[in-house]
């Protein structure tokens, strides 16, 4: 039986074999690096794979939380983080702490405090997530962190002000030593002078003496420390200082002693917390394992993977993890939906092997609570056990051969393995006679396919392409190869089966083509048949590739037409309007100066010729006005309105497509989400994604959207214009300071006047100068709800998101 990692609270554990064969060691190796304390590496170490489905959810969400933190906040450390365990035992049974660790404690809980504070930075966002209660754990023990710093200097050094005792020591030690400096200068300088050997004060024993010349040494009273290798100088310290001396070194021991009483003080605070340093020990090695995650993620550019009840995988752009990411072709893969077994099929080097590790690779980093290195909305299921025989399996030491060694691994497998357990094979049936061993894989893997264990193999052999061809629930699958490169494309085409390519490849490096030919003749018809079958589904798949690209090129072309053909409509609607306003206009003008001269001319009439027959022409007069005044009313309308192409917006039928427009904005989009509980969902307006509110939104019947009339007041004509006209995005980029801020309060009273709801500021990283001015700014204007940095995928702290009350 093989031997197994255990790790707590696993329900399954996996077998050592897969995690060595598709070398997980290695990602936690890379995990481990990512990891800043060494508790915190000892947790990547022992990361294993969970089959517990809890387990792996709230694994996966604290990657994700953690992923971002990174992203939001930027990175932070936990190298101060560190074991204290036997620290803590030492406090229970009331000892004494040396100064290295007292200060490492109190760096660790200056660490502490530090890691709570950058995770309150989502408390003040009002969010929870999984890692919420680990910073809620932490206790930074402030007032004891700053105790020890105030009293301890450094590994070498205590501070005078650590205790008033210690501080009346060292000004007596002073003092003391100023005295005797004084009295050895004294003597220095006087009667002992021709004795010396040179005119310097030392120390021997930790007692001054002066150095005196070895014929003068009767000369001089005092006690001999020390002598000179050479024997021609020797150190007394002389009679008049050794009571100084004396008390010198009773004011040292002294000092340590009271020194030994300032460390057991600062121990002694720090064990009525041992349980408290405890929970941030244990805190702080999860959370920087936890983060080591997420930046392993950061760095692999990684998603969460999702997951399904059933037996299902369905990844997208999946990379396998410890090739080079910017080189490594992505793959698409599929097992156990509509089939359970999967054959890949191919050339050597044609990337087989690799798309067989990279699906279990995958597997087990999603079941340890790691990201995977693939597109977002890839399926993953929960497996009891990942089985793989995969590489050369010869023993020289049991004396097994390659197909031995490989048969006793497929017995132990078929022996074990379930519908809950994953099976991948690489190169099965070989190593023995092609016919039998072709037979012997087609019996193995409709043993696996009819229990439905998930299963995905590789293999040269034609046989099988046929078994996937015929068989329900068994798919084919290829490693793309460019016979024209001779290279291998890396790709992984599913219900395809791959041509070995052997004559291709053959004919390209030189073999003459009679050889190749005989060799052609040499196949059974059959085999020439099948080969030719597959060779035509290659050249369609080809084929159909070229033209869905085509195909692809047009849609863009069309949607590009379409577009401009919706703004060249919309101008053209808004020119219909103003041409319309203004022959309107100029009609009515026309007709009230035909009105004001029919009323002159009938004036004249009236003063000329006063008859009876006057009051008939006035009947004419006042006839001729009025049909000037239907005229003029009729002219002086406002164009007739379009029928309005906006409906009542429920929310409940809401859908992801749906075709909107932002009332405050006055802009159309494309809804990307649904609202959430606040009633906020995402719009995609051309290639800016804007957050609005449901409330704010209208549903629209047509593409179009017609252009609202403007208002009689002058203040509504302007604040109308000027709402077609601003961005919700104001550029900064290139600007000094001052310039960026002058631009930015204008532009922001005009995007006030015009009722946008939000604004999207773009002043880049670099120095953050220039991001420290915007929001300094933007805090002081009262018309400025709040404001933050962008999210990933809206900018980064490259861009900052400001709301208007």
């Amino acid at each position: 039986m093989e031997n197994t990692y255990r790790k707590g609270y696993h329900d399954i554990i996996m077998n050592s074999k897969v995690l060595h064969t598709l070398e997980y060691h290695k990602i936690l190796n890379q995990l481990m690096e990512m990891a800043d304390s060494l508790p915190g590496k000892e947790l990547c170490h022992n990361l294993l794979p969970s089959a517990n489905a809890l387990e792996i959810e709230q694994n996966q969400e604290e990657t994700k939380d953690a992923l971002e933190f990174l992203f939001r906040y930027g990175s932070t450390s936990f190298g101060n983080n560190r074991d204290f365990s036997l620290a803590r035992q030492a406090l229970a049974i009331g000892s004494t702490l040396s100064i290295p660790e007292l200060l490492q404690i109190a760096q660790f809980q200056e660490n502490v405090d530090r890691i709570r504070n950058y995770g309150k930075e989502k408390e003040k966002e009002r969010e929870e997530n999984s890692l919420s209660v680990y910073f809620s754990r932490l206790s930074p023990l402030t007032q004891i962190s700053n105790e020890i710093k105030r009293c301890i200097l450094s590994e070498e050094e205590i501070a005078d002000d650590a205790s008033p005792t210690l501080k009346n020591i060292r000004r007596q030690k002073l003092q003391i030593g100023d005295k005797i400096h004084h009295q050895l200068t004294t003597l220095l300088n006087g009667s002992y002078r021709t004795y010396l050997q040179e005119a310097v004060i030392t120390q021997r024993n930790n007692r001054y003496c002066i150095p005196v010349k070895a014929e003068y040494k009767n000369q001089i009273k005092g006690m001999i420390h020390d002598q000179s290798a050479t024997g021609s100088t020797y150190f007394i310290e002389p009679a008049a200082i050794v009571e100084w001396n004396n008390h010198l070194r009773e004011l040292e021991l002294q000092e340590q002693e009271e020194i030994h009483q300032i460390l057991a003080h600062l121990s002694s605070l720090i064990g009525e917390h041992r349980e408290e340093l405890k929970a941030n020990e244990e805190a702080m090695s999860h959370l920087d394992f936890v983060f080591a995650k997420g930046k392993l993620a950061l760095e692999m550019n990684a998603t969460k993977p999702l997951y399904e009840e059933e037996p299902y995988l369905q990844i997208r752009g999946a990379r396998h993890p410890l090739l080079d990411k910017k080189k490594v072709v992505p793959i698409n893969l599929t097992l156990g939906k509509e089939f359970h077994l999967l054959i890949v099929t191919g050339p050597n080097t044609g990337g087989k092997t690799v798309s067989l590790k990279t699906l279990g690779l995958l597997c087990l980093m999603g079941q340890a609570g790691l990201h995977i290195p693939a597109l977002d909305r890839s399926n993953l299921c929960i497996f009891e056990e990942i089985y793989a025989d995969i590489g050369d399996e010869q023993s020289i030491e049991q004396s097994l051969s390659t197909f031995s060694s490989h048969m006793k691994s497929i017995v132990h497998i078929l022996q074990n393995a379930n519908s809950k357990s994953l099976c991948l094979f690489d190169e099965l049936g070989a190593g023995t006679d092609p016919t039998e061993g072709a037979a012997l894989a087609i019996s193995i893997l409709d043993y696996l396919q009819k229990k439905g264990i998930p299963t995905m193999a590789t293999t040269h052999y034609s046989e099988l392409k046929i078994y996937a061809l015929s068989t329900q629930g068994v798919e084919n699958a290829s490693c793309e190869f460019d016979v024209t490169t001779l290279q291998p494309t890396y790709r992984l085409l599913l219900g395809i089966p791959g041509k070995s390519n052997a004559f291709a490849i053959s004919s390209k490096l030189g073999l003459p083509a009679e050889i190749i030919a005989e060799a052609k003749n040499n196949m059974e018809l059959k085999d020439k048949a099948f080969e030719e079958v597959i060779a035509d589904l290659e050249k369609s798949r080809l084929t159909i590739e070229k033209e869905e690209k085509e195909i692809a090129t047009y849609k863009e072309k069309i949607q590009l037409l379409q577009e401009q053909l919706e703004a060249k409509n919309e101008k053209l609607d808004q020119a219909k309007d103003r041409i319309l306003r203004q022959a309107n206009e100029e009609a009515r003008l026309l007709l009230q100066e035909a009105k004001d001269l029919a009323d002159e001319t009938i004036r004249d009439f009236n003063r000329v010729t006063p008859s009876s027959d006057i009051k008939e022409l006035e009947k004419k007069r006042q006839k001729v006005r009025n049909k000037i005044n239907e005229n003029n009313q009729r002219l002086s309308l406002a164009p007739k309105k379009n029928p309005s192409n906006k409906t009542t917006l429920d929310a409940s039928k809401l859908s992801k497509g749906d075709l909107v427009k932002i009332i405050s904005m006055g802009v159309k989009g494309t809804v990307t989400s649904l609202p959430d509980s606040k009633g906020m969902l995402y719009v995609q307006c051309g290639i800016m994604r804007v957050q609005a509110k449901v409330t704010d939104l209208c549903l629209l019947q047509e593409e179009t959207i017609s252009t609202p009339k403007l208002q009689p007041s002058n203040t509504s004509k302007i604040k109308m214009s000027k709402s077609f006209s601003i961005s919700p995005e104001i550029n900064l980029l290139g600007l000094t300071v001052d310039e960026a801020i002058s631009k930015l309060d204008k532009y922001l009273d005009d995007a006030y006047i015009s009722h946008l709801s939000s604004v999207r500021i773009v002043h880049g990283k670099g120095t953050g100068a220039l991001r420290a001015a915007v929001q300094s700014h933007l805090k002081k204007q009262k018309y400025i709800k709040e404001y933050r940095l962008g999210e990933y995928g809206e900018g980064d702290a490259g861009v900052t998101i400001a709301t208007f009350r």
